[in-house]
């Protein structure tokens, strides 16, 4: 017999993964499955979730695990889809509807670092977002517009920049010798310096997959590249003004720091520092899966009041 467990799951582009515990908050399983979206709207996004949750399901399964609870943050999710995304989730884990908490991957990790009304949290990965959960629930957020907006800071954003100095180079002597090692770095990861196969990566892909190139330009930079120094630079400036701009919304809060951009290169944490001289600033630790799945043991009372009222509205 399977034994019943809270799963939560931490749903990103790139991975997603799970944690199960018992009643009590003990963890008795934890995993990783291919990445995903809430963007169900999409039907290739659509399949794309409900192969993850299926995979999920069969680690579970194989554990000898049943979830009777699921709390689940998705990377794009909104409340207009949480009916499909709940079909999904209870077809694929054999969990009621009712049974099922959904919200937004940021503000899963946010759960993860504060109590409502307690900082602010700034995420910087394949896209970049900065949001203050207030104490009666609203959401503030800024940025996380995606890669055609803005995602300023964020890995898809360094890559997009980083492309486009190379080509400008390009554009003016005819060759790439002003701007090496950089893009010898970016072709390598590509996999070709061709035109083709620069726009077969960018634009035959997701942003996911554009912003990996974010890694070739940290390794021009360590490698004593000053365009990629300058590019990683301005990225911890543009992050440092997603903490500004709540800052001046919600008020002076603790502000903390989470998503693989920042582990790119320590110039990018040392600008977000030397951007916010007067604020407390931090980089964030956390597990947001395990967040999730203890999220309804009765020990987060205020998120469990507020997930289930005001935090299914849209965001301010």
């Amino acid at each position: 017999m399977s034994q019943p467990v809270h799963l939560g799951l931490d749903v990103g582009g790139t991975a997603s993964r799970w944690v199960a515990c018992a009643r009590n908050g003990e963890v008795l399983g934890r995993g990783e499955a291919a990445g995903a979206t809430g963007h169900v709207f999409n039907p290739a996004e659509k399949d794309r979730l409900r192969l993850t949750l299926e995979a999920i399901a069969q680690a579970l399964g194989a554990a000898g695990l049943q979830p009777s609870r699921v709390t689940a943050g998705l990377t794009g999710y909104g409340a207009i889809v949480s009916d499909e995304v709940k079909a999904l989730v209870g077809t694929a884990l054999g969990v009621g509807a009712g049974d099922i908490v959904l919200v937004d991957d940021i503000v899963l990790a946010y759960i993860a670092q504060f109590e409502p009304g307690e900082g602010h949290l700034i995420s910087a990965g394949t896209g970049s977002i900065g949001v203050h959960v207030t104490a009666s629930g609203a959401m503030i957020r800024v940025g996380g517009r995606g890669i055609l907006i803005d995602d300023a800071g964020a890995g898809s954003w360094i890559a997009l920049q980083a492309l486009d100095h190379i080509y400008r180079a390009l554009d003016r002597h005819g060759n790439f010798d002003a701007v090496e090692p950089l893009a010898g770095l970016l072709f390598a990861q590509i996999g070709g310096q061709d035109w083709h196969d620069v726009r077969q990566f960018v634009y035959g892909g997701d942003r996911g997959r554009i912003g990996t190139l974010a890694v070739a330009v940290a390794r021009a930079a360590e490698a004593g590249d000053a365009t990629a120094l300058a590019i990683l630079r301005q990225a911890g400036g543009e992050l440092a003004r997603l903490a500004l701009a709540l800052s001046g919304r919600a008020g002076d809060h603790p502000i903390r720091f989470i998503g693989g951009v920042l582990d790119l290169h320590p110039v990018i944490f040392a600008e977000i520092q030397a951007c916010l001289p007067a604020q407390a600033v931090s980089r964030a630790v956390g597990d947001a899966a395990l967040t999730a799945a203890r999220l309804q043991s009765g020990q987060r009372q205020a998120w469990i009041a507020l997930l289930a009222g005001t935090l299914a509205g849209p965001p301010s």
